[in-house]
């Protein structure tokens, strides 16, 4: 198992406050995949604050159950009812010992990540480290892509596509669904050529359709995302034999056991790593380890986070094995304005550098946030 810069650094820190914000934010343009179409994102924001400092979280569950079976009303209640009482008033030796002490309460990924993450974004500011650097981040910047919704029409989808690539953009990633996918990636590979292109199917096929995928073979995908039911690993690793094409698994990993069952029936030759998904960063380090060690690539995906939730993405994307380009875009293309000051850029180059201030390293417009919240809680050790 790699040795990261955490495990040399002393983090003791002591959560005293805990604070929740129901946050909602307009979409700047419908974002649709398999599950439907959506214009505007909600999400809690976790604040913890401890020796005068605070740490900030980002919860990737949304309002309604289809990515997941987390929603903000489910996380806002565990994390109110459950977590706080699990975390507050207690002294960590090390942000990794957050999840841990949470396992009492049985899944809930999306709520411990929340909790985690802010208590990572603390520790980081106590030690005047960047988050990077507590995560033992290797980079200064990380190459980032980009992931277009279902489009109204292939012309719709070909301007996105350009617009992306003008922009910088290193991976062009499509949403697809049943009667949505052939003719769109065919329509991308006649137009722009051998783009680096991948497609994403939110589970939204079964084991039947396996010769309707092979179809996508011939184009020379980088991978083709979770293509069949959202907790599968044994029908994945049918489909993978007989696809050319590597599989990328994302609903279906998440625990570091689930990523072990997945490599040894050889489901998929790619993961893509979502802390929110796997209970925060301790076990997204572990399976970034774990693949690392087998040979498979991870990428870091995306949730339609804030700037907030983005930069901790950010900043373990920064590890050495996030070896793809990522769904870490720049703020512009979902919130004007975001809820940090100045937003995430990415580069004409196609890279989003790394914050090197502590924690998570940007500036949150907290007047951004007020205006935003539609809900609040707070409760004290």
């Amino acid at each position: 198992m790699a040795i990261h810069a955490a495990d040399i650094l002393g983090t003791v820190f002591r959560i005293e406050r805990l604070s929740l914000r129901l946050v909602r934010l307009p979409l700047v343009a419908f974002f649709e995949t398999s599950f439907g179409r959506v214009y505007d994102k909600t999400f809690i924001l976790v604040t913890l604050d401890g020796d005068g400092l605070q740490g900030l979280g980002e919860c990737v569950a949304d309002v309604d159950p289809y990515y997941s079976s987390e929603t903000n009303v489910g996380a806002w209640h565990v994390i109110k009812d459950f977590l706080a009482s699990l975390v507050l008033g207690k002294t960590f030796d090390h942000p990794r010992d957050l999840f841990p002490a949470m396992t009492r309460v049985r899944g809930h990924h999306m709520a411990k990540a929340a909790v985690e993450m802010a208590a990572w974004d603390l520790a980081a500011r106590r030690q005047g480290a960047s988050l990077a650097t507590m995560l033992g981040g290797t980079r200064t910047a990380i190459a980032s892509g980009v992931s277009i919704g279902i489009q109204d029409s292939l012309d719709d989808l070909a301007a996105k596509v350009r617009k992306e690539l003008d922009a910088g953009y290193r991976r062009i990633k499509i949403k697809v669904k049943p009667g949505w996918d052939v003719d769109a990636v065919e329509m991308i590979r006649d137009r722009f050529g051998s783009i680096p292109l991948m497609v994403d199917a939110n589970a939204a096929y079964t084991i039947g359709a396996a010769a309707h995928l092979q179809a996508l073979d011939r184009f020379g995908l980088m991978m083709i995302e979770q293509p069949l039911d959202y907790d599968d690993i044994r029908d994945h690793a049918a489909l993978q034999r007989r696809l050319e094409t590597p599989i990328c698994l994302d609903e279906s990993i998440h625990s570091v056991r689930a990523a072990e069952d997945a490599i040894a029936l050889q489901a998929c030759r790619i993961i893509n790593i979502k802390p929110g998904r796997l209970g925060g960063h301790a076990e997204s380090i572990r399976v970034h380890d774990l693949c690392a060690w087998h040979g498979i690539p991870v990428w870091h995906g995306g949730m339609l986070e804030s700037g907030i939730g983005r930069a901790q993405n950010i900043h373990l994307a920064s590890l050495r094995n996030f070896t793809l380009p990522g769904d870490i875009a720049a703020s512009r293309r979902y919130f004007v304005p975001d809820l940090i000051d100045p937003p995430i850029e990415v580069s004409r180059d196609g890279l989003v550098a790394v914050p090197t201030g502590p924690g998570i390293g940007v500036h949150v417009d907290w007047d951004r946030v007020q205006a935003s919240t539609t809900e609040t809680y707070e409760v004290r050790a």
